[in-house]
C-alpha cells in the first residue's frame, strides 16, 4: 500500500511550487481540483484523504468524479476537463515517484477531455453599454465602485482575475494615464486610459483612499472582491439596465462580455473618407494606437 498524502504534499510544493513556478491562480485552481476529488472519494469510500491508496484513485474513480461534476455538481464540459486537467497532472508526477503504480496511472491519464460546442459570442451595443454603466446607484458606495469597475473593465478589456488583482498604485492619471496588470501566463500589459475613465478613476482613488499593495477594488472590509463578487455584481446591474434596455434580457451578461466590448472596439474600422471640393480624399483621423490589446 503506498500512501497519496507524501506524493500530494509534494506535488504542491515541489512540483508546482518550486520545480514549474506555477502562479498563485494555477496552485489555487489545482488545489480546488483535487480538494473536490478527494472529498468525492471520501464521501463515496468513507476513507480520510490522510489514508487514502493509490488504487482508491483508479480510472473507475476518477471518471465518476467527472461525471458527478456534470450531473449533480452542474458544472460544464469545459469547468469538467479544467479539473482533469489537474488530476492528469498530479498523475503525471506521481508517475515518477511510484513506477509500481504506473498501470494504474497510465490508465487515468488515458482519460480523454470531453468535446463540447463552443457557444456563440455576446456582445453588446453602445445603448446596451451605456445602460448597463448606469445601473450601479451613485449615491452608493457600492454603486460608485461598481460604475468605476465596470467601465475599466468595458475600456480596457482585462480578464476579470486581472481585474480583481489590480492595487490602487497599479493606475497612472496624468498625460500618459495608463493601468498596469499582470495577464495570463504573468505577461505584464501596460493599458491607455481615456478620458472619462480617467475621471471615474480618479474620483474612485480618492474615495477609496487606499495604499500602495491594497485592492483597488475591495469590500467595505478591505477585502479583494473575487471573481464570483464581480460576476454578482455584474448580473445585478445587468437585471437593473434590462428595465431601461429590454434588449438586455435576451443576452447572457457575464464578466468575459466585457471583454468583447473591448474588442469589439479595436476592431471597429476607420471612418470613410471624406472627399474635399477639389476631389481629393481626405483621411480620417485615426485612433490613438493602444500599447496593448486584450488578447
Amino acid at each position: 500500500m503506498t500512501l497519496i498524502a507524501p506524493t500530494l504534499q509534494a506535488f504542491f510544493t515541489e512540483r508546482l511550487a518550486r520545480q514549474r513556478q506555477a502562479s498563485p491562480r494555477t496552485i489555487a485552481a489545482y488545489r480546488d481540483a483535487l480538494r473536490l476529488l478527494l472529498g468525492f472519494v471520501q464521501q463515496r469510500t468513507g476513507t480520510t484523504p490522510a489514508k487514502l491508496d493509490w488504487n482508491d484513485l483508479n480510472a473507475d474513480v476518477i471518471s465518476a468524479f467527472l461525471n458527478h461534476l456534470e450531473d449533480e455538481r452542474g458544472n460544464s464540459t469545459r469547468t469538467r476537463n479544467v479539473r482533469l486537467t489537474a488530476i492528469r497532472s498530479l498523475f503525471s508526477y506521481a508517475a515518477l515517484q511510484h513506477p509500481e503504480h504506473a498501470l494504474l496511472i497510465q490508465r487515468v491519464l488515458d482519460i480523454p477531455p470531453k468535446r463540447f460546442d463552443k457557444r456563440t459570442v455576446t456582445f453588446l451595443t453602445a445603448g446596451e453599454v451605456d445602460a448597463l454603466l448606469a445601473a450601479p446607484d451613485p449615491k452608493r458606495w457600492e454603486g460608485r465602485r461598481d460604475k468605476a469597475m465596470l467601465a475599466l473593465a468595458v475600456q480596457t478589456g482585462l480578464r476579470v482575475s486581472e481585474l480583481t488583482s489590480l492595487n490602487c498604485d497599479d493606475i497612472t492619471l496624468g498625460d500618459c494615464a495608463a493601468v498596469r496588470c499582470e495577464g495570463k501566463g504573468r505577461k505584464q500589459r501596460t493599458v491607455p486610459l481615456d478620458r472619462p475613465i480617467q475621471s471615474l478613476l480618479g474620483s474612485w482613488l480618492n474615495e477609496r483612499v487606499g495604499r500602495r499593495g491594497d485592492p483597488l477594488f475591495c469590500t467595505r472590509a478591505g477585502r479583494r472582491l473575487s471573481r464570483d463578487a464581480v460576476a454578482q455584481r455584474l448580473s445585478i446591474h445587468a437585471q437593473a439596465a434590462a428595465r431601461a434596455c429590454p434588449s438586455l434580457l435576451n443576452k447572457s451578461i457575464h464578466p468575459h462580455v466585457l471583454r468583447h466590448i473591448a474588442r469589439c472596439r479595436c476592431c471597429r474600422p476607420a471612418s470613410t473618407p471624406q472627399s474635399s471640393r477639389s476631389g481629393s480624399a481626405t483621411p480620417a483621423s485615426a485612433p490613438p494606437t493602444p500599447t496593448s490589446t486584450p488578447t
